[in-house]
């Protein structure tokens, strides 16, 4: 754990403002759930809360799936990093946080399909080695939950299969999110 100097009081109806800076760099957005841990020492930790952690292991399998049935390399992504990858070396990709545009292209809700000559959205922040070539927002009541995203290390396109396939996918995931 690494201090940041920074002290804040509890008001009397019992809230901790996060400052500002903080929100920014660990990407902590209006509404987002937080894990609250504490220890015996009286430590009291806020971890950002992920409802698509619970589901990784089986996004996992889904990745699996999807890779081996398209020959494609896959990401599954929740709103902050990625949790589940097939088709590419883990080590650069499982848990690195996603790139911006990947995250723009979430919140807009709305299936991304790469054009040619479009600028490319690569696949996390980590590296711009990997770009993305369909992303299909995991939706869930309403609210984003991550995305199934096809990518690349090169030219690569990908045709209509792929493309219902990230839709399908993404459903289901949100669906089991429901449930």
């Amino acid at each position: 754990m690494k201090a940041t100097g920074i002290v804040r009081r509890i008001d009397d109806l019992g809230r901790v403002v996060i400052p500002k800076e903080i929100r920014r760099t660990l990407r902590i957005r209006d509404g987002d759930p937080l894990e609250i841990f504490t220890e015996k020492d009286g430590e009291v930790i806020f971890k950002k809360y992920s409802p698509m952690g619970e589901l990784s292991d089986f996004a996992g399998h889904m990745c699996d799936t999807l890779s081996k049935s398209t020959g494609l390399p896959v990401v599954i992504t929740d709103r902050d990093s990625v949790i589940a990858v097939c088709g590419a070396p883990k080590r650069e990709l499982y848990m690195k946080q996603v790139s911006a545009e990947l995250e723009k292209l979430m919140e807009a809700r709305q299936l991304y399909h790469l054009k040619p000559g479009e600028k490319k959205v690569a696949v996390s922040d980590s590296t711009d080695k990997y770009t993305i070539t369909v992303a299909a927002p995991i939706l869930s009541e309403g609210d984003v939950m991550g995305s199934v995203a096809f990518f690349t290390d090169g030219d690569s396109t990908v045709g209509e299969v792929e493309i219902k396939l990230a839709q399908t996918v993404s459903g289901f995931l949100g669906k089991q999110m429901e449930s």
